[in-house]
């Protein structure tokens, strides 16, 4: 296994996540995941780079609600790839093949942003709920696609992770102004 590292400067509010990985997909995840134990509603919301442009495309930065923390665990994410697609996927059940629900092809190059500039991306969870919402050149967050329903026993966990895509590569994402919030409708 490939170290990894995940650190956090209160200075500029980022979280760099440094790790290899097979994938998050498929029946099980290979990926850095820094959680908190939460229930109920909750809102997750970051801003997301990645500082080696060069990077495998499919590389994941990701914001996930899982079930528990076995790698085929029941959850939902958010995702946004190197190459720049940004999709909502949950695994419905432990074990099951990842689904995805919503996709947006927004490359890294969209007119009139830089290839570097971050991306924003969240997920509300409102009862057995969750919806993707997006910013993708600094306007306001807005919501992609109807809420999708998967259900979650209390406490599940809820954080940031990051995958390569690449089992014996390590690379770096920067999530930077997370925020995490116990109720819906704060996502922003």
């Amino acid at each position: 296994m490939v170290p990894g590292s995940a650190g956090y400067d209160a200075g500029t509010r980022q979280y760099t996540i440094n790790s290899a990985g097979y994938n998050i997909w498929y029946t099980r995840d290979e990926f850095r995941y820094l959680w908190k134990k939460m229930s109920g509603d909750v809102s997750i919301a970051a801003d997301v780079s990645f500082p080696n442009p060069e990077g495998y495309g499919d590389r994941k930065a990701v914001l996930v609600i899982r079930q528990d923390l076995d790698d085929d665990s029941k959850e939902i994410m958010a995702a946004l790839h190197g190459a720049g697609l940004i999709h909502l996927a949950q695994r419905p059940e432990k074990g099951a093949n990842i689904k995805e629900n919503e996709r947006i092809e927004a490359s890294h190059g969209t007119a009139g942003q830089n290839p570097g500039t971050p991306k924003r991306i969240g997920i509300e969870k409102h009862g057995d709920f969750f919806t993707l919402f997006v910013s993708l050149a600094g306007e306001p967050m807005h919501q992609v696609g109807a809420p999708v329903q998967l259900h979650f026993e209390g406490p599940f966990y809820v954080g940031i992770g990051f995958c390569s895509h690449l089992p014996a590569t390590s690379d770096t994402t920067v999530l930077s102004n997370v925020i995490l919030e116990d109720s819906a409708g704060k996502v922003r």
